[in-house]
């Protein structure tokens, strides 16, 4: 199963389309999307021909962000708990780091969190920690990347669109 890891689009509408149209193009199953979409003009992006699930970044105030997505996904206030071809899956922001290093303590095969705009992939004993990146910030070389995990063969590719 092939599944689609982004993160921090902030309501950038032409990046966030192109990574959608990409995880389309590629057949992933599911997208998770690891906070900070802002508004829901974005999240309607997400209706799309894959199943979508959402965690609430420190960004995303809109409260009818999480109204919209419940049309057609799932939405997390805090942190989700997924299973997904017999992985366990956490899914944080990660705004806070105290929060990040327990889940990648506990015992997930993976725990996906964004917050930092910097694509990430590390291992800590049998969990993998991933940032998919996110849209490039003031001073940052790294452009906007998400991700693709295929769970079967666990294996994880970046991906970088520019706009």
């Amino acid at each position: 199963m092939k599944i689609g890891v982004i993160s921090d689009t902030h309501d950038n509408l032409s990046l966030t389309r192109k990574a959608v149209e990409f995880f389309e193009a590629e057949k992933v199953e599911a997208v998770i999307h690891c906070g900070d979409m802002i508004a829901p003009f974005t999240a309607e992006l997400f209706d799309a021909d894959f199943d979508f699930y959402a965690v609430r970044g420190n960004n995303d105030g809109e409260w009818s962000l999480k109204e919209t997505v419940e049309q057609f996904g799932e939405f997390y206030n805090n942190i989700a708990d997924l299973e997904f071809s017999g992985k366990k899956i956490a899914v944080y922001h990660g705004t806070e780091e105290e929060i990040v290093e327990g889940l990648v303590e506990k015992d997930y095969d993976y725990v996906f969190r964004g917050h930092t705009h910097r694509k990430k992939v590390e291992s800590h004993g049998d969990t993998t920690e991933l940032n998919p990146g996110g849209i490039k910030l003031l001073g940052q070389e790294e452009e906007f990347n998400f991700a693709v995990v295929d769970l079967e063969e666990d294996e994880i590719g970046f991906h970088e669109i520019i706009d």
